[in-house]
Formats: C-alpha cells, structure tokens, sequence
C-alpha cells in the first residue's frame, strides 16, 4: 500500500495542486482566519485525496485539514480507533498562495491512534519522502539515517517557529537562544522542516501550535530515520494529543541539548 498512496500523492500534486500554482485568481483564495489562508487548490487536492484514500483502505475515515475547518469535531476520529487517514493536502499554503516554495502534499495513517506511515511530497521538487513505522524511512527509495554524532549547542542550526508561543516561552527561548549556533523562523512549512532536519540541513526544529496534519508525517519520518521527536517536557508526541509544544531533533543527544539549552528555568508543561 505503501507504493499506491504514494503514486496517488503524486498523481493529485501534479492534476490538482502544480496546474494552479501562480495561477490563482483573487476569488481561489479565501482566509479561514486572520493570516491563514485556504486556496481552492487546498479544497480540490482534499477532496481527491479522500476519495483516493478510502477506495484504497475500504473501513478507513479521513481526518483533512480543511474538513476540520468546516467541523472541529472531525478531529476526534484520530482516537476513535481503527484506520484514520490525516490528509494535509497542501502544507505551506501561504507560500502556495503567494507564488512560493515551499510547499508539500502530506498524508499520514493512523492505526488504533498510533502513527502507521507517513508520506511527504515535496511537489515543486518532486522529492517523496516516506516512512513505515518499524521499516525506516526513505527519499525516493534511498534509506535516510539522521545523524548520529552530539554537537555542542555552538554548532547546532535549527527553526524555532515563533508565531504562536506564548510569551513565557519567548522569554526564556530569546534569553537562552544566542548559546545555540543559529536559529531561524522557518519556512513556513512543516513538511519541509522535518525532511530537512533527516538530511542535515538542520538538526531541530520547535514549534508550539502542533495540528495533527502538519506534523503526524513529519515526525514518524524523523523517528524512523533515527531522530526524536517529542513534546517540550520529555513526553512522547502522538497523533490523538492536543497538548502544545514540539521539539523535534535528529537524534537523542541533539535533543538534549537544545532542550536544556533553550529552558535553564526547566521546560514549559502544558496539559492536553
């Protein structure tokens, strides 16, 4: 199944998502709320994608990014059990909108709330990342390992996503953030962020708002790759969680160290 959802991904970037992009017209392109912006391409690239994705998994339900825009209550059937499809059918939609890259097609499976697979279509690129859990990660069919090595805080390059944290989280990131040897806003789009720290582009990423669809694929990639990806405090990230807060790294002594780099005062706790 691996191979066909993949084909589709690439099947709905290349029909439904590359033909419109530069060529939106001003009525293709709404807000959802202030600063978040969904185009008809969106619309369409889910629409395909849910069908697809369902004829190849008969049972399974959809949970796309703009059906909970419509209805909040989609997301529930993350932890409702049985196979749940997380569709992100284009990540980095402001860029998308814009006239700029990135942005990617992001599908993950979820399997009695525990992450199956993920895929990430980089679809300018045509760059396929994919990941099984247990079976590892791969780009295009080339096995990706993170590295293995622990960097000081010094040498380390990474995003820290600064839209939507809280100022008690500011605070501590912009008094203890100068130790680390570069940070960055981001590209707003999570689907490159995560093939990035798996290829060494860089070793973090942190981001405070985490909805299933922008980051379920991403970190079961980092994992399988042999990097970390968990919540702020140490717990484990998992698709079914509403808690805020998610430090992804490529591997466990890279995580420790900007972790503790980032929060001497200890590290924000926040409750689903």
């Amino acid at each position: 199944m691996l191979d066909q959802v993949s084909d589709l991904i690439r099947e709905v970037a290349q029909t439904v998502v590359l033909p419109r992009f530069r060529k939106l017209s001003a009525d293709e392109v709404h807000q959802k709320s202030p600063g978040d912006l969904v185009t008809i391409a969106d619309q369409e690239s889910e629409r395909a994608l849910t069908s697809g994705l369902t004829a190849l998994l008969p049972g399974s339900v959809v949970v796309g990014e703009e059906a909970v825009a419509a209805d909040p209550t989609v997301r529930d059937r993350i932890g409702a059990g049985g196979a749940v499809w997380i569709v992100d059918p284009v990540d980095g939609t402001n860029n998308f909108a814009a006239g700029k890259t990135p942005f990617c097609v992001m599908v993950a499976l979820v399997k009695d709330g525990e992450t199956a697979a993920g895929w990430i279509l980089d679809v300018v690129a045509d760059q396929l990342t994919v990941a099984e859990r247990g079976s590892g990660a791969f780009r295009d069919g080339v096995r990706l390992k993170t590295r293995a090595d622990a960097p000081a805080a010094a040498d380390l390059h990474g995003v820290i996503a600064r839209k939507y944290l809280p100022d008690f989280v500011l605070e501590q990131v912009d008094r203890h953030g100068d130790a680390l040897g570069s940070r960055t806003t981001g590209r707003h789009c999570a689907g490159y962020e995560y093939p990035a720290i798996v290829t060494d582009v860089q070793q973090f990423a942190m981001f405070w708002r985490i909805l299933p669809w922008d980051h379920v694929p991403g970190t079961l990639i980092v994992r399988e790759s042999g990097g970390v990806a968990r919540h702020l405090d140490g717990r484990e990230y998992r698709p079914v969680n509403h808690r805020r807060g998610l430090l992804a790294a490529a591997n466990e002594e890279i995580w420790q160290t900007v972790q503790t780099t980032l929060f001497l005062d200890g590290p924000p706790v926040v409750e689903d």
